[in-house]
């Protein structure tokens, strides 16, 4: 199995908190222009990680469903039937046949106590074995006496034809496109909505609304303190889907490049939090309940969706991943967007975020260079 994220939960935790907490418990002040270019770079490479990383993984693994990963299923297969069509020549007999089959299928390492057993039919079985195991099944047949190897071959024969056919039915079912599409902007209209109705990530703007060049006064918050933790909390926990998933596909490259990008936006998004709840809240206390919640959200999310798509067929980890890409193209656009659209800070803001994805554009490349990065699945 799969280990679970427990590292990368661990240091998104202690950089959200240490990021949190400065501006509430230090004396350090706000500097609005090192803030906007942190804001920007981050951006940058986490939208360049939804691009270049989450979205063609996602992709990948949600239209490859199980037919990828029966590869090695198919060429026993094809290997299988080689082996056949040498007894139809009469090159081998029967008897040899079996013999050669069992060793393309693993032996008598696949062979199981509680495989001689069994009540069921050979035709049940198959349906709910892989090739490989069904095929042993009947090679013990023979072996035990029960059938000849003759008959023996003629069951193989009929369970590679079915897996084929499994194959063809396999492709019938691969999902729409609209579907993959439909993911990704489910994630972002999720974050927009939830924006649109006051529990959004708007604590990123905190910074903005105190600038005087962006000639627009401080927004007023909801004084419900629940509806602003549960925005602080959704919004962070899609960051930890993001992560649960990547690790749920058992790579752990691309779980090592989303965990970078979320945790590289993690210090500049905590850090304007800390100064939205001193700014909105009347206690530190509160401001200090506050950051703690948001820093605890990702990793909380982050083993519970790794656990939850752990074993589950790569489509829904797939989805799971596109999903999470619409969440971090908006949070990366809606960050950069009030300074992006201000003629004064525009192209300073344009500069930040190309360089972000620059940045990770060029740690991709190199990670691909030095074989890092895996290919497949």
């Amino acid at each position: 199995m799969t280990n679970p994220p427990i590292v990368y939960a661990l240091i998104t935790l202690i950089i959200a908190l240490i990021g949190g907490l400065l501006p509430v418990l230090s004396k350090i002040k706000e500097n609005p222009e090192r803030l906007k270019v942190l804001t920007g770079i981050a951006a940058g490479i986490i939208i360049a990680s939804a691009m270049m990383v989450v979205i063609p993984e996602g992709y990948e693994l949600a239209t490859s469903d199980e037919h990828d990963l029966h590869g090695d299923e198919d060429k026993i297969a094809g290997s299988i039937a080689l082996v056949l069509l040498e007894v139809d020549d009469g090159d081998i007999n029967a008897s040899q046949a079996i013999e050669e089959i069992e060793t393309l299928v693993g032996g008598h390492e696949g062979h199981g106590d509680e495989e001689s057993h069994e009540e069921e039919s050979h035709e049940d079985e198959s349906s709910d074995e892989p090739l490989s195991k069904s095929v042993l099944h009947v090679i013990e047949e023979v072996e035990d006496g029960d059938i000849n190897a003759t008959t023996g071959l003629e069951e193989i024969k009929a369970l590679i034809t079915g897996n084929s056919h499994e194959e063809v039915d396999e492709h019938g079912s691969e999902i729409d496109g609209w579907f993959l599409g439909g993911a990704i902007l489910a994630g972002f209209v999720l974050m927009l909505v939830l924006e649109g109705s006051g529990i959004g990530h708007a604590v990123h703007e905190e910074h903005h609304d105190h600038d005087e060049e962006h000639g627009h006064d401080h927004v007023h918050h909801s004084d419900n303190g629940w509806l602003m933790v549960l925005g602080l909390t959704l919004h962070s926990a899609t960051d930890g889907l993001a992560i649960g998933a990547a690790a749920a596909s058992g790579s752990v490259a691309i779980t090592a490049t989303v965990a970078m990008a979320v945790l590289i936006h993690k210090g500049p998004a905590a850090f304007s939090l800390g100064i939205f709840s001193m700014h909105e809240r009347d206690t530190r206390n509160k401001s200090i309940l506050d950051v703690t919640v948001f820093s605890l959200a990702t990793p909380i999310m982050m083993i519970i969706a790794f656990y939850a798509l752990t074993g589950l067929d790569t489509q829904t980890i797939g989805l799971t991943m596109l999903f999470s890409a619409g969440t971090f193209l908006y949070v990366a656009t809606v960050d950069t967007l009030p300074d992006i659209h201000n003629p004064v800070t525009g192209r300073k803001a344009m500069l930040n975020v190309i360089t972000g994805a620059l940045i990770l554009v060029i740690l991709l490349v190199g990670a691909d260079a030095t074989g890092l990065i895996e290919h497949g699945h």
